[in-house]
């Protein structure tokens, strides 16, 4: 069984064992939608949870005060594949892109996704080719034509010039 690292706990917050997370996932629903997370390798059930600026704070249980929260500092939270909720048509899970074939309509093969980069305006394809080069490739649709979840390929157009960057 495959665990998916959502998040990871940062702090205590009060008295009364809540804990303080830095969510992974842009969807802090997430926390609601599963009864349950692991702890590091502990499965705790989640009692409630909230979020307050920007941060996920959860009550697990069997944790009731500070320290007991304390003591959890530094764990990565994980939930199973069976956990993670459908994304709408078109989206994808960026494990699931990682290792995907990207194919030019002119040049061909070009190489395989190895990381998205999520950080900036849009997401960015980082694709190694096979001579050892790597290749950034903005997720937008004049660039991306198709990913072809079922076959493991995006097929995209790049301007002239990109490969040279």
């Amino acid at each position: 069984m495959e665990k998916i690292k959502i998040g990871k706990i940062v702090g205590a917050v009060g008295l009364k064992g809540e804990v303080k997370v830095y969510n992974y996932s842009d969807r802090p629903d997430i926390y609601e939608t599963t009864p349950s997370v692991y702890v590091g390798e502990i499965l705790m059930d989640i009692e409630r949870m909230r979020v307050h600026k920007n941060m996920v704070i959860l009550k697990l249980d069997g944790i009731s005060d500070r320290d007991g929260a304390e003591r959890l500092r530094g764990r990565e939270i994980c939930i199973t594949e069976k956990d993670l909720p459908p994304l709408p048509e078109g989206q994808y899970y960026v494990r699931d892109i990682i290792g995907m074939e990207v194919v030019d309509e002119d040049s061909g093969m070009l190489g395989h996704v190895t990381d998205v980069l999520q950080n900036t305006a849009q997401d960015i394809f980082q694709v190694e080719r096979p001579d050892g080069r790597t290749v950034l490739i903005p997720k937008v649709d004049e660039f991306v034509l198709d990913i072809d979840a079922e076959n493991r390929r995006i097929h995209v157009r790049l301007i002239e010039g990109l490969l040279d960057l």
